[in-house]
């Protein structure tokens, strides 16, 4: 990737990000059902341990949803791991390219940008 301004450059760039989002949201849920067995061990009421309950139940019915979907958009390959791989290596090599543009100019000099010169 040479030129992060030339728009053949951002050809599948919204699919990624939003794979990226969608891993993020599975990440976000996991961590939740992990918080909710965490607490649903530790209360002692009955009526917070049923609360708790319903809400991680829900929490992964999440997760199955957002599963779904990734697996739907070939995002995600849980029972395919050569394939997952090769899906995040690929992730991996563009963000070393995004990384490695050149997003900011050399010259940093901010004189001549302001409606009036400073006193």
């Amino acid at each position: 990737m040479e030129d992060y301004l030339d728009p053949v450059n951002s050809v599948g760039m919204p699919e990624q990000v939003d794979s990226a989002i969608a891993l993020d949201l599975l990440i976000s849920v996991k961590e939740a059902v992990r918080n909710y067995a965490i607490a649903l061990t530790e209360s002692a009421s009955p009526e917070v341990r049923t609360t708790i309950r319903n809400q991680m139940e829900a929490a992964m019915d999440y997760q199955a949803e957002v599963v779904d979907l990734m697996v739907k958009k070939k995002w995600f390959y849980p029972n395919d791991t050569g394939t997952q791989q090769a899906l995040d290596m690929q992730a991996a090599q563009t963000a070393v390219e995004i990384a490695g543009l050149k997003l900011f100019p050399d010259n940093h000099n901010r004189k001549g940008l302001f409606p009036t010169p400073p006193q």
